[in-house]
């Protein structure tokens, strides 16, 4: 009978995903992503500050966000270390070149490539391009389809 309401409350969760999902980024410089809605569950990855996740459930108590991440796996983080309020990208392939500006003829800034699962707050798009800033400040360009955004 435990199984079958386990099963029950993934099927919830996944109903929300698709009927009420929405965008979150991490607004702390890090963030714990943990197995259940508490500080009692297991932490499975620690994000940092620009990390995109999509809200797709909350806990009873309101406190805690089921959320996705660029990989598809789902955790659950604390409300206070998120915020809707503006976009994020995570770099979703190994390598992704930031550039100076929107376009292939510009060069490379210095700390590029960006390996995968660096994460930025969108600034701008210009067609492909997205202009992103880490948290560090620094500024750069990159191709829209290297990126997941939320």
């Amino acid at each position: 009978m435990k199984k079958h309401w386990i099963v029950l409350a993934a099927l919830m969760i996944s109903f929300v995903a698709v009927s009420s999902a929405r965008g979150l980024c991490v607004k702390s410089s890090r963030a714990n992503l943990r197995t259940g809605p508490g500080m009692k569950h297991k932490v499975a990855w620690q994000v940092y500050m620009y990390m995109p996740l999509e809200r797709i459930g909350r806990s009873t108590n309101k406190y805690w966000y089921a959320v996705r991440d660029a990989d598809g796996d789902t955790f659950w983080v604390h409300k206070g270390l998120v915020t809707d309020s503006y976009r994020c990208a995570v770099v979703n392939v190994e390598k992704a070149n930031v550039r100076k500006g929107p376009g292939k003829k510009y060069s490379t800034v210095e700390d590029s490539p960006a390996q995968k699962y660096y994460s930025y707050k969108v600034i701008s798009r210009k067609k492909n391009w997205i202009k992103v800033r880490d948290e560090w400040g620094a500024v750069g360009w990159i191709r829209k389809d290297l990126l997941w955004i939320r």
